[in-house]
């Protein structure tokens, strides 16, 4: 059976004592507790700012082996420049050498702000600077986006169209990579709405697809203990 990395949107939160962090455990040590429930994070601090060295060689050194960082794309590059092809595009990759190079860069996010409208050519070129080797998912906020070209030329390249749920927007179920890449980012989710998602995450899995799965940080741990949940489900 495929992987499945579960984990949530950063981990330094605080306010996730006593229910997930121990009520005296200092923040140094947030990343290597959570690294013991959960295998994966995504990265919010790469949105804007580039990856220091020390700060990705100390993530490494306080987790395990096949523990991965998703980075989220800077947002030079989404919000900025909007998807234009740019030297910076390079580097941004070129930041993630050192969590690649020991195999612990999981897919890296775009997120498009919901003000940017489809413009097909564009994406196009932009991805002609994307790296062989390096999965990469694209949460599209304006629902233009969501129509067929774009999922075959995503398909065409490998890249996941990131299946994001929130209050105001419901991606389309549409697979086009070799792995799933999830965004739950309601606040509450009930057992039965848990128990469909590891069903159709168990499903995936099966199909031979790695499944990558994020639930949202809020001022509690719900977020942290849903994603321990459902990896535990497994």
């Amino acid at each position: 059976m495929a992987g499945l990395y579960s984990g949530t949107s950063g981990f330094s939160y605080p306010s996730w004592k006593p229910g997930f962090y121990p009520e005296k455990l200092p923040s140094k040590k947030f990343l290597e507790h959570y690294s013991t429930r959960l295998n994966a994070v995504e990265i919010n601090y790469s949105f804007r700012r580039l990856l220091p060295e020390s700060t990705v060689e100390n993530w490494i050194r306080d987790t395990p082996e096949g523990f991965l960082f998703a980075p989220k794309a800077h947002q030079k590059l989404t919000h900025f420049q909007r998807l234009k092809r740019s030297e910076f595009t390079r580097e941004f990759f070129d930041s993630l050498n050192i969590l690649e190079q020991r195999n612990r860069l999981g897919p890296v996010l775009f997120q498009t702000p919901p003000n940017l409208a489809c413009d097909l050519p564009r994406l196009e070129e932009f991805l002609l600077d994307f790296p062989e080797g390096v999965r990469c998912a694209f949460e599209f906020r304006n629902p233009s986006w969501l129509v067929e070209p774009v999922y075959e030329l995503l398909e065409s390249r490998g890249i996941a169209l990131c299946l994001a749920e929130s209050e105001k927007l419901v991606v389309p179920e549409r697979i086009t990579a070799d792995f799933v890449y999830f965004r739950l980012r309601k606040g509450e989710y009930s057992k039965k709405e848990r128990q469909e998602i590891a069903e159709k995450i168990r499903q995936f899995r099966e199909d031979g697809k790695d499944v990558f799965v994020f639930f949202k940080h809020e001022d509690d741990p719900a977020g942290a203990l849903y994603a321990e949940e459902i990896l535990n489900s497994q």
